[in-house]
């Protein structure tokens, strides 16, 4: 239970944290559309379109969080966890989408370039930029490291930053030699860094919804630990998933020597304690065999 309790405390921090930055990106956002409009710049209304994004998936991530909360039912009995792993997937598809979209519109604007007024498009930027570190820091108060859902939160508030900081040098270049161009170079830059970090984050999120072995887990290393156990001559359908960030269950059948069948019990405490204890694993099922039962569980398999 301990550990379903420290991830409702960080479920309780996280949403505080994602209240934090949805009100200052909301604020910016309008702000930086109307600036962008203003100073007709790409990389500014790139970044209000980004920024009404952010919001969206800042709100996208909140609900999860909220969802996830909800008690196990009999009809999800995981409960709701895996709502916080499906909002790191629409993070991550919008962010795909948004880079195709600005480099889209960079390509026209190579075509033809417009007018910028680089000044204004520095001050708005810069403001922006501001705007969006105050974000950042908020929502690293939260679990970024190790929440798909708050890294999809905290990737579209960098990626964010990030298209403020371009914002601000093609401002520059374009105010002191009046290079035009800069606007969707330094727009088609962002792009990229943007649709690489939403590829590793849709990586990541997929390999859950896969079911696929937590990263930090090895599973020859957990086979070996359990075969060290007194009594266990072999092991099948060992299968370790992760239910929602910060959540891993397992699985597995021990097979031992009959003669220790009086000592079932003794090696079901130690297999629970090395899962407990050094895989930090807090839902595990274990089941003791005296001989292979695959044949008889799932023959087709």
């Amino acid at each position: 239970m301990g550990h379903h309790h420290h991830h409702h405390h960080t479920g309780h921090m996280n949403k505080r944290n994602l209240k934090v930055a949805m009100a200052i990106i909301g604020s910016w956002m309008f702000i930086q559309f109307i600036g962008g409009l203003w100073t007709g710049s790409l990389a500014l209304l790139a970044d209000a379109v980004h920024m009404f994004n952010d919001f969206s998936n800042l709100l996208i991530s909140l609900v999860a969080i909220i969802l996830a909360a909800k008690a196990a039912t009999r009809k999800r009995t995981f409960g709701n966890h895996r709502y916080e792993v499906l909002a790191a997937l629409l993070n991550s598809v919008a962010l795909l989408i948004i880079s195709v979209f600005i480099i889209r519109e960079a390509i026209d604007r190579f075509m033809a370039p417009q007018e910028v007024m680089g000044g204004a498009m520095i001050v708005i930027a810069f403001i922006g930029l501001i705007a969006n570190i105050g974000a950042m820091l908020a929502l690293m108060r939260g679990d970024v490291k190790d929440n798909l859902n708050m890294r999809g939160a905290y990737l579209h508030v960098l990626s964010d930053a990030l298209g403020s900081v371009a914002a601000i040098v093609a401002g520059v270049i374009i105010y002191f030699t009046g290079w035009y161009i800069a606007d969707p170079i330094l727009s088609i830059i962002i792009a990229i860094m943007i649709f690489l970090t939403a590829i590793s984050l849709l990586k990541e999120t997929i390999h859950v919804l896969l079911e696929g072995t937590p990263t930090n887990i090895h599973l020859e290393e957990v086979e070996n630990a359990l075969l060290q156990i007194e009594g266990v001559i072999n092991i099948h359908d060992l299968h370790v998933w992760t239910i929602t960030s910060g959540i891993n269950s397992l699985t597995a059948h021990l097979i031992i020597e009959p003669s220790y069948s009086e000592k079932h019990h003794d090696i079901l405490l130690q297999a629970n304690d090395y899962i407990r204890t050094k895989l930090h694993i807090e839902h595990s099922t274990i089941q003791i065999e005296k001989e292979d039962l695959r044949e008889q569980e799932h023959p087709s398999i």
